[in-house]
């Protein structure tokens, strides 16, 4: 007879067996075939698995199930991260630009395309940026109001791209999820939002993300390693460098990897050295020279100072672990002036994140096959980091923007360092191990959250806060209120305590303007209403207020205040039978009168001017357009009346209760 014996991965093996003593080999027979029977029974559960995974493999409705769920999951998270992204940045806008923004629209304005895009002789070469802000003011033209939910959409994109990241990192698609969060959340987004000029840095921070990425996934290959990720890595930095020169730091990190993976090929060392090497050359080429600008019209060379380097680096550190090491101009509100809840939670905070990397570390010497690579990781981690800081350390302050970058690679470490602790349970089918980790990571952004919301409220206290409300304001008491019946017309301001420079003052309603002119439109500073006389519909009045940070349209007010209408007088010179206005003289007390009448003169047309209940004058109308100048004392308001004998016949319109007579225009210096 014939019996299984054994079950192989090559097949069965038959072992052909006596008939021997069957009552003495009775039990063993018995064991035997119940532990074949078990194995071919496991074997063939385990063939039948591999079948579905193969036939998964290349069946279109597997394949679409599976993609059709992943799809539903990313659409779902960035509807979630959109919605957050646009609530908590709500109380963002611009509607007119000034200072830096509003010297790149001018460039833009009155620059080809080639002198805008490659600036040869300035004292930066960012051509990739230049490019991108050309095409965004091309396509707003004068819409300024677009500028922040445009920002918007590219932190959403940002966010999600944070979040097909960390998911990586973490096979874990709440972990991409949190990350994306933190985010958004971050009050460090107050410059890619509030600024034209923001897309500049979120260029650069897509940027640096995407070459941190590429170099961990090359770096973690198993086996023979892709080179395309390494290569889209040089390109990225290649680009950065003319989005921001401040991100040619970062090219260590490629040799440091290439060490790691102990690549021999030369070549392959050569791509990162010559894409700095083609970025330098370009450089010297078109701005003279290889060292970047400084801030605020500094250069490194002459601001950098080792003590002031370490200072600022150290302040950023604080930054990541979520204290403002900084004046308030820069944060809005420096740690030591927080309330107690604020300094509370940012402890808890970092606690989680000390508990987190410490069982991190843990996990990570007790794996000793991953060690070393994970190791490795961790320095990749650190040195990018640690670059964006350096490089953001030696100018002459720190900002908050500039750290942004830093803390999103944050988020993608934590979100690496919860993959790294859960890969190994995940596997073994211990799920519900997994959970303490996710909540601790959890608990991390749900502590900052309120501290991210109490910091954001303070966005007035930033330095440039204050000037945007105030162009805002500008552009609403003007452009927004009048349209495009504001272009032409003189603006007087009363007070310059915004200092209001020549430059803003002659550009800044040309950006609002579809034909980007604005022809004279001019903004006049006075020093009261005085200076203004009476108010003619080419003028508009406004008046500032400091305490406010906003403009105030007077117009109507003083319009009133000099020149009255009780009856009979209408704003665009028309005047009926009879009329009465109450006029303030000015400093010389001349008040300048003149009447037209739009018709057939007849005999005997006469007017009279009665000045504060007295008749004055009695002009005789001989002639279409007559003239005359009453002398009163200086800024004394008196009492016009004016009364005629005739009226327009072939009017096509009856205003008052009386019909149109004549066209007069005041004058009151």
């Amino acid at each position: 007879m014939f019996s299984i014996r054994r079950f192989s991965g090559k097949g069965t093996r038959i072992c052909k067996s006596g008939a021997g003593n069957i009552s003495d080999g009775r039990k063993k027979g018995q064991e035997e075939d119940k532990g074949a029977r078990k194995g071919i029974q496991g074997k063939m559960e385990r063939w039948i698995d591999q079948m579905d995974t193969e036939t998964e493999d290349f069946m279109p409705k597997a394949r679409w199930t599976r993609l059709m769920s992943r799809w539903k999951t990313d659409v779902t998270v960035f509807v979630l991260l959109a919605g957050l992204a646009f609530w908590i940045n709500q109380g963002m806008e611009i509607k007119g630009l000034y200072m830096d923004d509003l010297y790149l629209w001018s460039c833009y304005a009155d620059q080809s395309f080639f002198e805008f895009v490659f600036p040869a002789g300035s004292t930066r070469f960012r051509f990739l940026y230049y490019l991108a802000a050309w095409l965004e003011l091309a396509l707003m033209k004068n819409h300024v109001g677009l500028i922040v939910p445009f920002n918007i959409w590219l932190n959403v994109g940002i966010a999600f791209t944070l979040f097909l990241m960390a998911r990586r990192f973490s096979h874990s698609s709440c972990i991409g999820t949190l990350a994306g969060a933190a985010f958004l959340l971050s009050r460090m987004a107050y410059y890619q939002i509030g600024q034209l000029y923001g897309l500049m840095e979120t260029m650069a921070l897509w940027m640096a993300l995407g070459i941190l990425y590429q170099l961990c996934e090359y770096l973690n290959q198993e086996g023979k390693p892709r080179i395309r990720r390494f290569v889209t890595a040089c390109f990225l930095y290649v680009g950065i460098c003319f989005v921001h020169e401040r991100y040619m730091v970062l090219l260590p990190l490629f040799l440091l990897v290439l060490m790691f993976r102990r690549v021999r090929d030369w070549r392959v060392w050569m791509c990162p050295l010559a894409g700095f090497g083609v970025v330098q050359v370009i450089r010297y080429l078109t701005i003279g020279g290889l060292l970047p600008a400084g801030t605020g019209g500094t250069n490194v060379k002459d601001t950098i100072s080792l003590q002031s380097t370490i200072h600022y680096a150290l302040s950023q550190v604080a930054y990541l672990l979520g204290i403002n090491a900084g004046p308030e101009h820069l944060n809005g509100q420096n740690f030591r002036q927080s309330p107690a809840f604020i300094l509370l939670l940012v402890a808890i905070a970092d606690l989680i994140l000390l508990a987190m990397v410490l069982i991190f570390v843990i996990n990570l010497v007790r794996q000793k096959a991953k060690r070393i690579r994970m190791s490795e990781t961790c320095v990749l981690f650190i040195g990018f980091i640690g670059g964006c800081i350096a490089c953001s350390s030696v100018t002459i302050r720190v900002e908050m923007r500039w750290v942004y970058v830093s803390y999103a690679a944050a988020l993608l470490f934590l979100s690496w360092m919860y993959g790294g602790m859960t890969e190994l349970l995940i596997k073994k089918g211990m799920v519900l191990h997994a959970i303490p980790y996710l909540l601790m990571m959890a608990a991390y952004v749900a502590v900052m959250a309120p501290v991210e919301l109490y910091y954001r409220q303070l966005y007035p206290n930033l330095y440039y806060w204050p000037n945007q409300q105030r162009y805002n304001s500008l552009a609403e008491q003007t452009y927004g209120a009048y349209g495009e019946e504001i272009f032409g017309k003189t603006i007087y301001v009363i007070g310059n305590e915004y200092e209001m420079s020549e430059f803003t003052a002659d550009t800044f309603f040309r950006v609002l303007d579809p034909q980007q002119e604005a022809e004279n439109t001019q903004i006049v500073h006075i020093e009261d209403i005085w200076d203004v006389g009476l108010v003619t519909e080419d003028m508009r009045i406004l008046q500032e207020e400091p305490e406010l940070n906003r403009f105030q349209d007077i117009t109507e007010a003083v319009r009133n205040f000099r020149c009255k209408s009780i009856y009979g007088y209408y704003r665009d010179g028309w005047m009926d039978e009879q009329a009465e206005i109450w006029l303030m003289a000015g400093k010389t007390g001349e008040i300048e009168m003149s009447f037209f009448f739009p018709g057939e003169l007849l005999p005997d047309q006469w007017l009279t001017i009665y000045v504060n209940g007295e008749p004055r004058h009695y002009l005789e109308f001989d002639e279409n357009e007559k003239r005359i100048v009453l002398q009163t004392a200086p800024y004394e308001r008196v009492e016009l009346k004016l009364e005629t004998n005739f009226y327009v016949p072939d009017a096509q319109e009856q205003r008052g209760e009386q019909r149109l007579a004549a066209i007069m225009h005041l004058k009151a210096d």
